[in-house]
């Protein structure tokens, strides 16, 4: 493998423009400095007060319109500085936005509690008036949160202790990204491999099964070392989440964190009782992965080994194609969307030095979407690809189609989008190809991604949910406890046909979205969203996918995610979409077996 090019000597035609968002580095200075200069706006208004309708519009549209502004400038800087961390530059100026934002929100904290001094039916009154139909369900929301809003004086108080709230998890975040280091892993051969956070998943999917035993056994022991430590960072997190759930009034941090989407609890309980009853099937998966591995013990360190050994080659442009071909259930206008996309780069392609792992979408209200991608030549990127650009379009049709207060949309809902062009895109292949091992690769790439999607994010959800409930009844959670919890979970989880070790029960240890406030089951229930929804454009007519075009990408947020998933076609206050989602598990798997029995 060459080495990596310079971020200077990328081709302009493979790097995202930023120049849409601002021309110049200068024209974004410009930007920082109006809107360092405009805070004070806040302090005008607190004193003026809200005395009308008129009042209220003012007061919403300049914390809007500023707020857009700081949008663009924040994206600029992070967009900027994620293409070459090594830019002390552009390292400066995402800080420097990221320090504006936090002023900002001080300084606007005083409107929430402004807004709870209007009595709830004159504030209703005002949200009926024509003018204010932009921000009529905004107000409907913070009525409904009235209950917790407290006084300016203490808003304020609880925004400025954000950063001591935030510690354990700014910490945890450090020590696992910065200061965590681990020994090389060791193959078959005795050559060692570099092991981190990034090769980690990489090694256990490697053939080698002593690779994949060192590998494993390395990671765990050495968070071992620091589980105390990060049993403590962990209680921490969970504590600051208890203390502003009874702070603001809310009958536990569940409440609180659901609330904030208006998600009822019954939709996370129901995710676990429907996994839970259908854990057979990831029963019956394991065993069959231990059959096709030729293994007489099946260990955690073999369930990621891939069961198919096919390289599915595809190159940037051929990616391209089949992304576009595989949308058209959903129209020419969505494939048109995506093609202004790769021809007005959108997207950052490929690697370079310093840039950011990963991949993902951004932008905001007034900007294109954007999509970092470090694009390798197989089918993996290819997923990672349709993934990024469902979420792109999804916003880039609310943008379009609603005010800048309600062009955003909730994490609730934010991976529905983005795991249907998935389920599309793997239909489009299954149906396109005519050689079995590529039809059985793709089908246990789908299996694994279920599996990590919705089996173990589900497992996720409910140690969550656990250490929470333990800490609010008052129990410490030490190491032992977090290991026993998980440990149980864990056995539950995968079954009989895996031998378990006491170093799985450190997992939690290196799970990042556990200082995330319950985040972690929204994977879940987007994906099973995603299958219902994406099943009935396949199986529908161009209704369907108008509905889902009309009803759900262009809607942001201008209703609770609840209802605008219902008005799209999917329950999500009932159990049928994750039985759905089961059964979706169950056909892949009949799939693969049969094409096994078959070969």
């Amino acid at each position: 493998m060459g080495e990596l090019l310079k971020r200077e000597d990328q081709r302009v035609e493979d790097t995202w423009d930023l120049t849409s968002i601002f021309e110049s580095d200068e024209k974004w200075e410009e930007a920082y400095k109006e809107v360092e200069d405009r805070l004070s706006e806040a302090d005008t208004f607190r004193e003026k007060g809200i005395q009308s309708s008129d009042d209220l519009l003012e007061v919403l549209e300049a914390e809007r319109d500023l707020g857009v502004t700081l949008s663009q400038v924040y994206v600029y800087s992070h967009l900027k500085h994620d293409q070459d961390t090594s830019n002390s530059k552009y390292q400066s100026m995402e800080s420097r936005a990221m320090s504006l934002y936090t002023k900002f929100a001080s300084a606007w904290s005083f409107l929430t509690p402004a807004l709870m001094q209007i009595d709830e039916e004159t504030l209703n009154s005002y949200a009926e008036e024509d003018k204010l139909k932009e921000f009529k369900f905004d107000l409907e929301k913070i009525n409904k949160q009235r209950a917790h809003v407290l006084s300016d004086k203490e808003e304020k108080l609880l925004a400025q202790a954000g950063l001591v709230l935030n510690n354990p998890g700014s910490t945890y975040a450090i020590f696992n990204n910065a200061d965590l280091s681990f020994d090389n892993a060791v193959d078959s051969d005795g050559n060692s491999h570099v092991l981190t956070q990034g090769t980690y998943i990489d090694l256990l999917k490697s053939s080698d099964r002593t690779l994949r035993k060192s590998a494993y056994e390395t990671l765990y022991k050495k968070y071992g070392e620091y589980e105390n430590t990060l049993a403590q960072t962990l209680s921490g997190e969970v504590d600051s989440h208890v203390f502003t759930a009874e702070a603001r009034g809310y009958k536990s941090s569940r409440d609180q964190a659901l609330s904030n989407n208006h998600i009822p609890e019954e939709v996370y309980d129901q995710l676990v009782d429907v996994v839970n009853d259908n854990l057979h099937l990831l029963h019956r998966y394991t065993e069959l992965r231990k059959e096709m591995l030729g293994l007489d013990e099946l260990t955690m360190y073999d369930i990621y080994t891939p069961l198919v050994n096919e390289d599915f080659k595809v190159t940037y442009e051929e990616a391209k194609n089949h992304v576009i071909e595989g949308m058209a259930p959903l129209g020419e206008e969505y494939q048109e969307i995506l093609r202004e996309g790769f021809n007005n780069r959108w997207v950052d392609i490929y690697e370079n030095k310093g840039k950011r792992s990963g991949a993902y979408s951004s932008g905001t209200y007034g900007t294109n979407p954007y999509i970092l991608m470090n694009w390798q030549d197989n089918v993996d990127n290819m997923f990672t690809l349709a993934h990024e650009f469902g979420h792109s379009v999804h916003s880039y049709y609310s943008r379009k189609n609603q005010t800048a207060n309600q062009s955003g949309y909730s994490i609730f809902v934010a991976e529905v989008a983005s795991t249907f062009n998935e389920a599309l895109l793997a239909d489009y292949l299954y149906k396109n190809l005519d050689d079995d091992k590529k039809k059985l690769y793709l089908l246990n790439e789908q299996l694994e991604g279920f599996r990590g999607t919705v089996f173990r994010q589900t497992m996720f959800a409910e140690f969550e949910h656990k250490i929470h409930t333990l800490k609010e009844s008052g129990e410490p959670l030490t190491a032992d406890k977090l290991n026993e919890v998980y440990g149980d979970l864990n056995k539950k989880y995968y079954g009989d046909a895996v031998s378990y070790d006491d170093l799985i029960s450190k997992e939690w240890a290196r799970i990042p979205h556990f200082y995330m406030n319950y985040y972690v089951y929204q994977y879940a229930t987007g994906y099973s969203a995603a299958a219902t929804l994406s099943e009935i454009v396949l199986n529908g007519t161009k209704e369907d996918s108008d509905r889902y075009i009309n009803e759900f990408l262009k809607k942001g947020s201008s209703n609770y995610p609840i209802e605008i998933l219902k008005n799209a076609g999917v329950d999500m206050t009932t159990r049928e979409p994750i039985e759905k989602a089961m059964k979706f598990f169950e056909e892949k798997l009949d799939q693969f077996e049969q094409l096994i029995k078959n070969k």
